[in-house]
């Protein structure tokens, strides 16, 4: 027999914080999106243990992390974190190409301007005589 204590993958994702519930990552596993030391599972009663590496998508980033520990309950954050070692990329730097706010928040008259800049036309009240 071994010594190494086993857990069902389902539970140690929700266990570790990558999913808000149970039944989220259970549906995860079942639509394969999870892979096992680099082999695609589907069924989430799969028993995972530490030193195995689990590869999946949470959001638009790709996961790639390490057990470390099985843990016994979802506790905190910074307990959930000392579960697993992220092998993962840094993720990219997000740029949605919108303008970064800087100052106060902007008033009428400015986000009329705005609009009609984000329209093609400069001037919002040209040719309304």
């Amino acid at each position: 027999m071994t010594d190494t204590p086993l857990i069902r993958v389902d539970k140690w994702l929700w266990h570790a914080r990558f999913f808000k519930s149970r039944g989220l990552s259970a549906k995860a596993v079942s639509d394969g999106g999870i892979r096992v030391d680099g082999v695609r599972i589907s069924k989430p009663s799969r028993s995972v243990g530490p030193g195995n590496t689990l590869t999946f998508v949470t959001g638009n980033r790709v996961r790639v992390v390490r057990i470390v520990d099985v843990g016994t309950r979802r506790g905190p954050a910074p307990e959930a974190q000392a579960l697993y070692e992220d092998l993962s990329p840094p993720p990219e730097p997000r740029d949605d190409g919108a303008p970064v706010r800087t100052g106060p928040r902007p008033t009428k008259k400015d986000r009329r301007r705005m609009d009609a800049t984000r329209s093609g036309a400069l001037d919002p009240f040209a040719g309304s005589e």
